[in-house]
């Protein structure tokens, strides 16, 4: 009985590593006869597990989707990250999947053998993010999940969009892909009314959203979703800016400072220009503070005032 049950987890765990399999390809890898693999695979469906098989000669096996969710099987690598997504979700940037993650979290690590339960102990209580969920606008779930259902089925879109200057807009898209910049969800769609491709950050997305007909089949220019949003987002103005001269060297500055905060352009060789993207007015000042070099405000005068009062606040508490 021992030998079996193993063999049964041996051979539900190969039909969930690839999306079909030939019947003498598992009995190979289990080391038995074709006419066990058909019994197994009759054992697996009277566990609910929805196992598919083709007929003819090759005798191929997949494992679909069912109405029920029954066990899956990880190996160590794959517990270890999914129990670390479900950590990181729970402080991310999607509304409303904080309790769902810590519910699945809890679950996960209810039956993780206790090696791994170690490991993601000492993963999660040493890996920290900077900042918080308010450094980025949060998106909702749901809404999330049919902008992606939509990139994936290439079903064309309807949604209102509200741009950076505030006005109201109606878009009719082929959404192509999902990307996250590490602090926003942006979506990058072919835009019908435009006849041209652009990004939209999700967190504007306002209404209902409308799935249409299956669109074109598109590829967005130069190929990379992520590298063509990363453009867009260095390109366009999306937050208000500034200007900060940092007394540093530019490789230096440019490992330490990530995309998302802005980008560096040398000057000479002991100090380089920082073009910030996030709004001067939040925790900019901060944030420059913490880089631990001396700089100087370019622009605009209204930071120069803002490190002033501060430098004065930091002062007085002294």
């Amino acid at each position: 009985m021992v030998e079996t049950s193993a063999r049964l987890l041996a051979l539900l765990s190969l039909l969930q590593l690839r999306r079909e399999w030939v019947g003498r390809d598992l009995a190979d890898r289990l080391g038995v006869t074709e006419r066990t693999i058909r019994r197994d695979v009759e054992k697996l469906r009277s566990l609910g597990y929805p196992v598919q098989a083709a007929r003819g000669v090759a005798g191929g096996y997949r494992l679909r989707a069912g109405a029920e969710l029954p066990p899956l099987l990880l190996d160590d690598e794959e517990a270890v990250a999914v129990a670390l997504g479900l950590r990181t979700a729970v402080s991310g940037s999607i509304s409303g999947i904080e309790e769902t993650s810590m519910r699945a979290l809890a679950k996960l690590e209810q039956v993780l053998p206790p090696r791994l339960r170690r490991r993601v102990s000492a993963l999660g209580a040493n890996t920290f993010a900077f900042g918080g969920p308010t450094d980025g606008a949060r998106v909702d779930a749901d809404q999330l999940a049919v902008i992606a259902g939509a990139c994936r089925d290439r079903h064309r879109l309807r949604f209102g969009y509200t741009s950076r200057d505030g006005a109201a807009t109606r878009r009719h898209t082929e959404p192509h892909s999902l990307v996250h910049s590490g602090w926003r969800w942006y979506l990058l769609a072919y835009d019908l009314d435009r006849a041209d491709w652009r990004t939209f950050r999700v967190d504007r997305i306002t209404g209902r959203l409308m799935t249409g007909a299956r669109g074109a089949r598109r590829t967005p220019p130069g190929g990379d979703p992520s590298a063509f949003v990363a453009r867009a987002i260095r390109g366009g103005r999306d937050e208000a800016t500034a200007t900060i001269r940092l007394f540093a060297p530019a490789d230096e500055m440019a490992e330490r400072i990530h995309e998302r905060h802005g980008t560096v352009e040398p000057l000479d060789d002991e100090s380089c220009l920082f073009h910030a993207r996030a709004p001067w007015h939040g925790g900019l000042p901060v944030y420059i503070a913490m880089l631990d070099v001396d700089f100087t405000v370019i622009d605009p005068p209204e930071l120069a005032d803002r490190v002033r009062d501060l430098a004065g606040r930091f002062a007085r508490a002294g």
